[in-house]
């Protein structure tokens, strides 16, 4: 292994363990090595004995539902990308996509197209 670099998640929690802070920094992040603050995660590792999906999904008591569709909505859309982009299966992809886009417009994320 020629290079490694770190990725360092921090979490605030309240008394009762609920997320008040989170805030991540890498290594090689060009935009330096302070700690940028964030108001949701999803951490998805495939744990390689099982290939079972193990999974952390946290996200702040401040962050309000609006927030919230707005960061599935751009999720969603994300996987879509890395679907095609890793499998190349444009068929699919392109499914996940217009399920992202019917997310965002229910979701009020993104205007109803005028049907």
């Amino acid at each position: 292994m020629a290079k490694k670099e770190v990725i360092r998640i921090e979490v605030g929690l309240d008394d009762n363990h609920i997320p008040e802070s989170i805030a991540w920094q890498s290594s090689d992040n060009p935009h330096g090595k302070e700690a940028n603050p964030c108001k949701a995660m999803l951490l998805y590792l495939l744990e390689q004995n099982y290939l079972d999906t193990m999974r952390v999904e946290l996200w702040t008591k401040d962050m309000p539902v609006p927030e919230m569709n707005n960061f599935f909505f751009q999720t969603l859309k994300s996987l879509a990308d890395t679907y095609f982009n890793s499998t190349k299966n444009n068929e699919l992809a392109s499914q996940m996509l217009q399920f992202a886009m019917y997310f965002g417009e229910k979701t009020g994320v993104i205007p109803n197209k005028e049907r």
